[in-house]
């Protein structure tokens, strides 16, 4: 979120639902361990996404984006 100003674009971000999900999927063994890290918007025009992390990894893993489901409560 942007300090000092209350753009539009924020404004809308924040009512309108992801297009994406990111995900931080971590592999310990045959275990794979997903953990909701962010979201991601479509652009107005459609020619991109912005991404918007609220936790950033360290460890090992990926970063996965996937579409919201209905009980992602999102």
């Amino acid at each position: 979120m942007a300090y000092g100003k209350n753009t539009k674009k924020a404004q809308q971000r924040e009512t309108t639902p992801p297009a994406l999900i990111a995900w931080h999927v971590l592999e310990r063994g045959e275990k794979k361990f997903w953990n909701r890290i962010g979201a991601a918007w479509e652009h107005e025009d459609g020619d991109g996404l912005t991404l918007q992390l609220d936790l950033f990894p360290v460890a090992d893993g990926r970063i996965v984006l996937r579409k919201p489901k209905e009980d992602d409560g999102a």
